[in-house]
């Protein structure tokens, strides 16, 4: 579990890093939470993609090994999540 989080907390800070404008306006605890779930949904992601889909890598999908999968999870989800948040809070603004 807590390495889950680790490799969670690791791949959606480099993928937020790598690209800042989907949640540029998250601070604090918040852009923490949202980092390790970003992750562990591109680590899953990652994982579906290259061990399952590719037959590359192991059956752990939260390990220190699948970090290059998870980052590359991550990015593909940031653009997805980021457009259904800017949706979100037009419906809300409107």
């Amino acid at each position: 579990m807590l390495g889950a989080l680790i490799v969670g907390f690791i791949a959606g800070t480099i993928g937020r890093f790598l690209i800042p404008d989907a949640f540029n306006n998250v601070e604090g605890v918040k852009s923490w939470i949202l980092s390790t779930l970003l992750g562990l949904a591109g680590a899953f992601l990652g994982w579906l993609i290259f061990a399952k889909g590719l037959g590359w890598g192991d059956d752990n999908i939260f390990d220190l090994g699948s970090i290059f999968g998870a980052i590359i999870g991550v990015i593909i989800l940031l653009p997805i999540v980021g457009f259904i948040a800017k949706r979100a809070n037009k419906g809300k603004a409107a």
